[in-house]
């Protein structure tokens, strides 16, 4: 009994070794992105950092937008590799990069770039649970993970029905569903579509919102007829999710 418990000790260290291995080297690629950025001056590299609230996305997104037009794809690129990168390794902030989008890129384009992000980085947070996630969840989140894994089993038959139910629901944090996935047995594709498809009502939402924004800054921080039918539509679209979660609830409760 002690040698099972040294050795799940052993096995937890190495885990958490290799996933600090991997997260500092993604963390240098993504350093070294940044550090081939346009040329800002000093004010606006005081904009420049990870938005933690409205008003830090509404400057960056300031800032990003004098940008995009000599240096578009960069921007959309960063934008998408720091999606991928707090989704990944479930850092807080993704929903201000969403606000973010919509402030920066036309709403189609924003709505699939933070569609794909996110099960993108999903996904990737899948893999690295997949290759060092068992361990950790089995020793520290036991009884969520079994339950996890019973819902899953009544559910497999319609397996991405679920995973659209639980990315549409708080039942679940997300970091929660992308670790413990793979230690249950939800198979990768589905898991990625029904990511995809799940975060696209909430981030309907979002990027609009950050399209009203835009639209809001751009005309001075006075409310021009065009934002205010923004805002309108954003109050009728906020229906669409509600809608959308009552109708997988009452299928999978």
């Amino acid at each position: 009994m002690a040698s099972h418990h040294l050795s799940n000790c052993i096995g937890g260290r190495k885990s958490f070794i290799i996933l600090s291995i991997i997260f500092l080297c993604s963390l240098g690629l993504l350093c070294l992105m940044y550090y081939n950025l346009p040329d800002f001056d000093e004010e606006e590299l005081k904009n420049f950092k990870l938005p933690r609230n409205i008003e830090e996305a509404k400057s960056l997104g300031k800032v990003l937008i004098k940008y995009n037009e000599s240096h578009y794809l960069f921007v959309v690129f960063g934008f998408f590799i720091t999606y991928i990168f707090l989704q990944s390794f479930a850092i807080p902030g993704s929903i201000f990069l969403s606000l973010l989008s919509g402030f920066l890129f036309p709403f189609p384009l924003a709505l699939f770039l933070v569609c794909l992000a996110s099960a993108v980085g999903a996904s990737c947070c899948y893999m690295l649970s997949y290759l060092v996630g068992r361990r950790l969840v089995w020793s520290f989140l036991p009884n969520r993970a079994m339950q996890f894994s019973d819902k899953v089993e009544r559910h497999r038959d319609q397996i991405i029905n679920y995973i659209i139910f639980l990315r549409l629901t708080p039942f679940l944090p997300n970091w929660f569903i992308n670790v413990c996935s793979p230690i249950v047995n939800v198979p990768i594709l589905p898991f990625f579509l029904g990511t995809f498809i799940g975060v696209a009502p909430p981030s309907f939402m979002v990027v609009q919102a950050g399209t009203a924004l835009h639209h809001t800054t751009s005309s001075g921080e006075t409310l021009s007829i065009t934002s205010i039918i923004v805002l309108a539509v954003l109050a009728i679209s906020s229906i669409i999710p509600v809608i959308i979660k009552n109708y997988f609830k009452k299928k999978f409760d």
